[in-house]
This record gives structure tokens, sequence and C-alpha cells, in this order.
């Protein structure tokens, strides 16, 4: 089996086959295969931009691999800032001694999600480190995006706002973290990695004035949800019953002591509507598959800025506090 060996980050012909048998045959385009030192781009004034780093482990996983979570990561960021997604730079750090198989495998799976956005690979690098100085393969992609839909922003979320949720919550680290730990509990369930960006491209085409968009990645919807009342200075209410969760997810927080609401997703996210818009939302986003349990799970107030609060179905409350700590090392 061939393997990754030092020479294919050393600027050579091993570096340059590299690019040309796995990079450039998966990621071609006219823009990318110039070869320049940067790319040129073409865009107009309004542009989003934004870089992330993954390093998951494991790097495959029920629903997906390191290269698509790097993609659709990324992509999801500028899509909650109302941007349409346009080119992307990769970059990869591969251990010495890493298969080609599984690199090609995860290479293929962020052609297939590029191809799905529209989206273009358009520069990137490579580099290979010595065997056992990092764990298999580290991942950078940063993105550019045009802006479609304007005033997006946590700072914009007003009293009587309604906050909703595209999916149920939870699914990724919960995924990642049976995997990891050998839990067998007999289910099927797999991580939400998914492309946010056809429900947004939805919503910002139906003319909805949408106040804030965020994807609940580490620190799941606990650490949105407190995010967003720091940064408008409101307090959220959030009702307990109607936020979504499978059961699976809940049986690994009742196993192991760990609160749904800090568990990270990976392709659900979170909307702040005005309340009179509220239902139309929920009709657009349940025309897709992967915001089948999209639901109205509380609102925005005047009172108690700053925090969020609980509900319980029995009309307990109490105040749901931001992650603390590393409740899961490197689930992206």
């Amino acid at each position: 089996m061939q393997k990754i060996q030092l020479s294919h980050g050393g600027g050579g012909k091993e570096t340059n086959d590299l690019i040309h048998d796995i990079f450039y045959r998966q990621f071609s385009n006219n823009i990318l295969t110039k070869a320049e030192d940067a790319a040129v781009l073409h865009v107009g004034p309004d542009i989003a931009f934004t870089t992330d780093s993954f390093t998951v482990t494991p790097i495959f996983f029920n629903g997906g691999n390191i290269g698509k979570l790097s993609i659709v990561g990324t992509i999801n960021d500028l899509a909650m800032m109302g941007a349409k997604p346009l080119f992307l730079s990769t970059a990869f750090i591969i251990e010495e001694g890493f298969e080609f198989e599984k690199l090609e495998a995860i290479v293929k799976s962020m052609a297939e999600e590029t191809l799905f956005s529209g989206a273009k690979i358009v520069c990137g690098d490579t580099k290979v480190a010595p065997k056992g100085s990092l764990d298999n393969i580290f991942i950078n992609t940063a993105g550019i995006g045009k802006i479609i839909k304007h005033g997006v922003s946590c700072h914009n979320i007003e009293p009587g706002n309604t906050i909703i949720v595209s999916g149920d919550i939870g699914r990724h680290g919960a995924t990642i973290l049976m995997e990891r730990e050998g839990i067998d509990l007999k289910s099927t369930l797999k991580s939400d990695c998914a492309n946010l960006w056809p429900a947004v491209s939805a919503l910002a085409e139906s003319g909805i004035k949408i106040n804030a968009l965020r994807d609940a990645t580490r620190g799941g919807l606990a650490a949105v949800l407190n995010e967003w009342a720091d940064a408008s200075n409101i307090g959220i209410v959030i009702n307990e019953k109607s936020v979504p969760i499978s059961d699976e997810v809940n049986g690994v927080c009742e196993l192991l002591g760990f609160e749904p609401y800090d568990f990270a997703n990976e392709g659900t996210f979170m909307i702040a509507v005005k309340n009179a818009d509220a239902h139309h939302c929920i009709d657009i986003l349940k025309r897709f598959e992967f915001c089948k349990y999209a639901a109205i799970i509380g609102n925005a107030v005047a009172e108690h800025q700053g925090k969020v609060i609980l509900r319980s179905e029995w009309g307990t409350s109490r105040f749901l506090e931001p992650p603390k700590g590393e409740l899961l090392p490197r689930i992206c």
C-alpha cells in the first residue's frame, strides 16, 4: 500500500506528483490549475471571509470524515453571514506514513462537497510532518463568499424575535464520542455533518428578514444562545420541551452525564427572525431533509439581559450556562 513519505512535502517531484495525482485530479478548475503563488479572484465588493482548522479524531466517522467536515465547516461559516460560498483554499499537514488510499478518500469527499455548494478550491498547500509528530492528518480551509443577505448579525437580535433551530441537536458530538470511546449502543446514530447553504439560500430568497444565523458547532446550542444574549444585550427564553433531541443523543448524555445542549453539531443552525415570519421560516426549512426536525424553541426578551433561561415542561426554570472547560476535545 502506497504511503505518504517526507519527500512528498519536500517541494520536488514527489510533491508535484502528489498535487497532480490527488489534489488537482479531484479539485480541478481553471483557477487552481494555473499553479500561481496566489489565486486571482474576481468578486464583488460585499464579501465574507473565514478560515478554520480541523483536527478531528477519528478522522473517519459515521456521517463523514475530516475532509467533508473541513469543507462544510467553512461553507457553513460563510452561510451564517448570508454569503454564497465562492472560493476556498485548503492546506494539508500529513503525517509521514499516512496511506494514499485514505488521503484519496478524504480529498474525494471534499471535492463532492464543493460541487454540491458550487464553490471552488482555488489554492492550497501541503506539508508532510515526521511520523509521530501529529495524528494522521490536519486540514485548514479558508473561504470567501458573496453576501446576498445583508443585515445578518449576532448583534441584531431584538426582543420579540423568535428563536428557531434547524434540526435535532448534539448529533456530531455524540457520534464522535461513541466512536472514539468504543461505545456500542446498537444505534444508527450518525453525525449531522452537512452543507447548510441550500437552506440558508432558500431563506434568503424568501424575503424573510433574518436577524441572526449561527451554526451550533463547538459548545452546541448553549454556546450560541449565550453568545447571542451577550452580543445583542437581550435575554433568551427557551422551552425545553420544544428542543429536538434524538433518543440516541439523550441516551449518550444520560449514560455519561453530559448536557445535550453542550454537544456539537455540524449541520444544525440557529435562526432569529420576527415572530410573524417564524412559521414561514419553518415551512421553508422543512423542504430540506437535513432540516426535517426544524422547530421554534423560544424567544428573545427584554429582561434577563445576557442570560439564557431554560423552562421545563413542569414550569420550572434555570439558567442555561455556556459550556465550561473542554467538553470533548478534537471534535472538528
